[in-house]
């Protein structure tokens, strides 16, 4: 319970200090968002009206106060170019996204855990040497040049797969299924070669315990050996990189999305930035830096659930 307390702590003490670090990048940022929403040829006047109206004449610390109070309650204000409320559109995309990024990690978990495990097992015979040579190569592809080379081959000379776009599942889940595929591999198949070579690592040091030779001694077959008493010990190592590999999946997912056309929070990040759009950006970086914490902690009391020394020394 201490541990649990302490790391909830940690948790709000991080995200109280990522909203106010997105708050002030954001806020420093060269140029007036009254400017951008007028125009060129805005009056004076007009623009110390507009600036009043957005709040932006306020000191820091009242705007920072009112912006993270709403955010509290799922107000993220309105767009300064748009007028339009920001919640709406973050949320929507945010299920797109989360769709992208739980489908990239599916995949890269069923290529991971077998391929990491049969190199491991085989790890002296050309089998083995084979796939940690695969990874290796894998781990140098970029996720945007993996889904340039996916729509090359399924979709312009195949004709499998669409090239892009977004079909929401409440209305065809047939298209939306094909429209995720190559997004998802795009992800999938970069991290899946990354987190292959963690978890052939780990099940390395487990063959090597000797908790698992006297298993062997008793009969078990090293296949069974490993599954019964091995696998639960790899995964302890793999667990924390899981958590790294979410969140490289959100970072990778704003480029990806890019590429085929999604409209996920990448794509509303980069259109944001490019209209000067301040509060719908400083909702998706914040968003997005949320995610990441959220995954730490989780991965952090998986990692101490897996444990039992851990939770032996609390």
């Amino acid at each position: 319970m201490y541990q649990f307390a302490r790391r909830l702590l940690i948790l709000l003490v991080s995200l109280a200090v990522a909203s106010v670090a997105v708050f002030l990048f954001l806020a420093v940022l060269p140029g007036d968002p009254a400017q951008v929403a007028l125009g060129v040829n805005a009056t004076p006047e007009l623009l110390a009206n507009t600036r009043h109206e957005f709040g932006l004449d306020q000191p820091l610390v009242v705007r920072y106060l009112r912006w993270i109070g709403g955010v509290c309650v799922g107000d993220f204000g309105r767009s300064y170019v748009t007028g339009d409320a920001v919640a709406p559109q973050v949320f929507d995309r945010l299920g797109v996204t989360l769709w992208l990024v739980g489908a990239g990690m599916l995949v890269a978990l069923l290529i991971a855990v077998p391929a990491g495990t049969f190199a491991a097992t085989r790890h002296r015979r050309p089998s083995g040497m084979l796939i940690s040579g695969a990874s290796q190569l894998g781990v140098a592809v970029p996720a945007f040049l993996a889904g340039v080379l996916l729509v090359r081959v399924f979709a312009v000379q195949l004709r499998l797969l669409p090239s892009g776009g977004w079909t929401p599942p409440n209305q065809d889940p047939v298209e939306f299924l094909r429209g995720l595929i190559l997004p998802a591999l795009s992800l999938g198949l970069v991290q899946g070669a990354v987190l292959t070579r963690y978890v052939r690592s780990a099940v390395l040091d487990v063959l090597r315990e000797d908790y698992l030779r006297t298993a062997r001694a008793k009969g078990l077959t090293p296949f069974r050996a490993l599954a019964r008493h091995g696998l639960r010990n790899a995964a302890v190592p793999v667990v924390t990189v899981l958590g790294l590999q979410l969140a490289t999946l959100l970072v990778g997912a704003v480029v990806v999305e890019r590429v085929f056309v999604v409209p996920g929070l990448g794509s509303l990040l980069l259109d944001s930035v490019g209209n000067r759009d301040l509060l719908t950006a400083q909702a998706v970086v914040l968003l997005l830096v949320v995610a990441v914490l959220l995954v730490n902690f989780v991965v952090d009391l998986l990692y101490t659930a897996l444990n039992p020394r851990l939770r032996q020394g609390a």
